[in-house]
């Protein structure tokens, strides 16, 4: 469609694909076409011609290998040495992932804008839900702008009003961080009203769709930070306020409620479930092409094994760690001080397992793969090293999350590897408990706080463990632990209401880490904290013993918080953009 596609050039240029004309656009089909474009943005515009694996809109390499909780994986440091780059943080202007990745979002802010003004001159009569589409696209710009800031800080601002030559020229400095937050709540404030409780099609944006998304940009708006340096400055008592009182009302809706499993997130039965208040959209065997519009984001990450995969995303045995509980079933806070929990070392073709005796929380084996434990469901074989491509560089595990066990018929057989209707959840009720005990805390509410934090580690609790494998002949000649017919010593347990707002603040950011591992937020919680510099700089510290390629690395504070602007976009603004603080001049 003129003004929904896009080619490689330029995010402006938008050669016809086929012409529709003005009287078409001006109907509810025209018009919810253009709609239907901005909505298919969400997992990336033209997701497999574009590679969009390599800009994955899951953020499993921006958010997640760029933090503590993952290495990049795959077939060694050259496999995607993009990624590599974001994991040591040597990127420059001449990034061709950060290049990418500003193109693809405003395309996806683009089709927004052609929605809106064909919707805005139309009128009720020619579009009967015009008032509502508005809402929906007004949300959806929103979230483009928002992975637009909060990847690259300083970004230009431009809305359906403009045309192409002033978008083109619009300075990436006009706006502060916390004055672009603004415009992006305001945008979902102003939607809110015009959006229904429930939409006749699933994936439309609803209106608690719209104030939990309203409710995360606040979030990280009270965080307000030094323009040059990234530290956090102030605490933006209002944004609280009001993420409470968002989030209150989301679970007063009654509408949703936490999965009785954890493991019940990767189903594909469970899409559009009780705890999925934004799911990205996915389906197989659409006759759209291939195995259908999947999860292109994270079409590099499925382990070899049973599936055959290409071995990226690999977590962190740091993140490992951190899952281990005390005798209370509480976090250990000091865990980087032990030693490394489950090492795995290789003799001859057989993984051996040590220290795996101390107790660990249970979500740490629905969320990462371990050598010799059982895998989902699968009963040929437990998970095994030789899933991993490159064990002497990224280590022996596996990331679970995100697919489907390898027997499930809900798996697409062959390329591309381990491929399923399976949904991303972008917003699950979850997200709402934490935000809403954060931003308690903050205000120093503990014991409201802690309650809530304590509705998701029940949940985590109350989930089946994972069974011990049981054929040690199946272990590839290895240990096979069993406690108690488990795969290890689980144990969680429950915060006291009694912290103080130090220790609750501290509980709260490592649930955030414990229940959201590998979902691509870590990095973006460590920036919005003013806590990335320390985090990965102890974390890079402790990983250089075992990981080469961490030696000379480090994170520079007031720099490596945001992707640089590149060459490409500052030659197309008419070098009207600024580089961001730490990255020098253009």
């Amino acid at each position: 469609m003129i003004f929904a596609s896009c080619n490689e050039s330029s995010f402006l240029d938008n050669p016809p694909q086929g012409t529709v004309s003005e009287e078409l656009l001006m109907t509810p089909e025209g018009s919810d076409q253009l709609c239907t474009a901005a909505y298919a943005a969400l997992m990336g515009p033209n997701p497999q011609d574009w590679s969009v694996w390599w800009y994955p809109v899951t953020h499993w390499s921006t958010g997640s290998v760029r933090a503590d909780d993952a290495y990049k994986g795959g077939g060694g440091t050259g496999d995607g040495w993009e990624t590599h780059r974001l994991e040591t943080f040597t990127l420059d202007a001449t990034d061709p992932v950060s290049d990418s990745k500003w193109y693809h979002l405003c395309v996806s802010i683009q089709r927004c804008n052609s929605a809106l003004r064909v919707l805005n001159i139309c009128t009720v009569e020619q579009v009967p839900l015009r008032d509502c589409r508005i809402a929906e696209m007004k949300v959806l710009r929103a979230h483009y702008f928002f992975e637009l800031q909060r990847m690259f800080n300083l970004i230009p601002w431009f809305d359906e009003k403009m045309d192409d030559r002033t978008v083109e020229t619009t300075p990436n400095n006009v706006y502060s961080r916390e004055e672009l937050l603004d415009l992006i709540a305001g945008e979902i404030r102003a939607a809110i009203e015009y959006l229904p409780e429930t939409q006749p099609e699933v994936g439309r944006v609803n209106v608690y769709m719209a104030k939990a998304y309203l409710a995360k940009v606040l979030l990280y708006r009270a965080y307000e930070q030094n323009p040059e340096t990234h530290a956090v400055v102030k605490i933006d008592e209002p944004s609280l306020r009001e993420v409470v009182s968002l989030c209150r009302e989301i679970r007063n809706s009654s509408r949703y409620d936490l999965f009785d499993d954890f493991q019940d997130l990767d189903l594909v039965a469970n899409d559009n479930g009780k705890e999925c208040i934004w799911d990205i959209q996915y389906s197989m065997n659409d006759g759209s092409g291939s195995a259908g519009r999947i999860n292109w984001s994270h079409l590099l990450n499925t382990p070899q094994g049973p599936y055959g995969g290409d071995g990226f995303f690999i977590p962190s045995q740091d993140l490992i760690n951190a899952y281990q509980t005390d005798a209370d079933g509480l976090p250990e806070f000091g865990y980087q001080s032990l030693p490394d929990f489950a090492k795995v070392t290789i003799n001859g073709d057989a993984s051996v397992i040590s220290n795996y005796d101390h107790n660990v929380d249970p979500r740490l084996d629905f969320v990462i793969g371990r050598p010799n434990v059982t895998w989902k469901t699968y009963g040929e074989t437990p998970c095994l090293a030789q899933w991993v491509r490159d064990r002497g560089t990224y280590g022996y595990n596996c990331s679970k999350r995100f697919v489907v066990s390898p027997e499930s018929p809900d798996m697409y057989p062959g390329w591309p590897w381990g491929a399923s209707a399976l949904n991303w959840h972008m917003i699950r009720y979850a997200n709402i408990l934490l935000w809403e005990a954060e931003a308690h805390i903050e205000l120093g509410e503990i014991a409201e706080g802690v309650k809530l934090i304590n509705q998701v580690r029940s949940r985590a609790a109350s989930s089946r463990y994972v069974k011990a494998w049981t054929d040690p002949s199946k272990c590839n000649g290895g240990t096979c632990p069993d406690f108690d017919g488990y795969a290890a010593n689980y144990k969680i347990g429950l915060y006291p209401e009694s912290l103080s707002q130090n220790a609750a603040r501290k509980a709260v950011r490592t649930e955030n880490r414990l229940e959201f591992a590998m979902e691509g937020e870590r990095f973006f919680d460590l920036v919005r904290w003013g806590i990335a510099a320390d985090v990965m700089n102890k974390f890079i510290e402790r990983e250089k013993a075992t990981r080469v390629y961490y030696q000379g690395v480090s994170f520079t504070e007031g720099k490596d918080e945001y992707l640089p602007i590149t060459n490409n976009q500052y030659k197309f603004s008419g070098k009207n953009y600024v580089q961001n603080p730490g990255y020098g001049e253009f």
